[in-house]
């Protein structure tokens, strides 16, 4: 039997996705079929709206996609996993009570709130009880951390039960720190490095984004396996 998305995230199988950006179908749909293990639908930074969410993950069949949702808020969880996302990607998480409330969103009674409906996840309604029964277990959440307060808090935010990986975001975190863009800067570095430490110590699973492959290879060397090369409108 093989392994769901979301095994093989907590496995730490290297798995190597892309971002989306554009409410194109023909793209993720070519993105879906060379190879990559997963897909990364953007929906915090573009501008999707949930039915262009949906009809991205039509489109990336059978190729599992995390969606970044836009903002905090169980409503969007809710949208993005019943239209058949593999899991969430929730922004800026910077404290355990953010990160807890995430799962709680994701998850079916009684492990977390989520509403039960029927949708396209449910193969609208065709395949309810079998969806409903395995969702828990196969929905991915994974937090971002890319401020310095989720750099502070991170023992307590990987120590939440549910979360099942944490996504860096260098960018957001030296902009946290008043030097946005300087990712090499030693603070932001030092952040980064005490992310990494805590995240082994505790097997957390660690992504982390990158332009070109050999730009990601330093991070796989220090145990990033979800991993993004690139970015749909550059590769086009």
């Amino acid at each position: 039997m093989s392994l769901s998305f979301r095994e093989k995230l907590i496995h730490q199988e290297q798995l190597v996705g892309t971002i989306v950006t554009l409410p194109a179908p023909a793209v993720a749909e070519l993105l879906s079929q060379i190879g990559f293990d997963w897909l990364f639908i953007d929906a915090e930074h573009a501008p999707l709206s949930p039915a262009d969410v949906q009809t991205l993950l039509q489109a990336a069949k059978p190729t599992p996609c995390l969606v970044r949702i836009p903002e905090l808020n169980g409503r969007a969880v809710k949208q993005v996993l019943d239209s058949g996302a593999a899991g969430i990607i929730a922004p800026m998480v910077n404290t355990a009570v953010s990160a807890a409330q995430i799962v709680q969103w994701a998850k079916y009674p009684p492990v977390g709130t989520r509403s039960v409906g029927i949708a396209r996840a449910q193969g609208y309604g065709q395949r309810f009880q079998e969806y409903v029964a395995n969702a828990n277990d196969e929905t991915a959440v994974v937090v971002q951390i890319e401020h310095i307060d989720a750099v502070h808090n991170i023992a307590a935010i990987v120590a939440v039960p549910g979360v099942d990986a944490i996504f860096l975001g260098p960018y957001d975190l030296s902009a946290s720190l008043g030097k946005p863009g300087r990712v090499q800067d030693a603070e932001v570095t030092n952040a980064i490095t005490h992310v990494e430490h805590i995240c082994r110590e505790v097997n957390m699973p660690m992504g982390i984004f990158g332009m070109r492959g050999e730009g990601l290879r330093p991070f796989i060397q220090r145990g990033y396996s979800l991993l993004t090369v690139g970015i749909d409108t550059v590769l086009l």
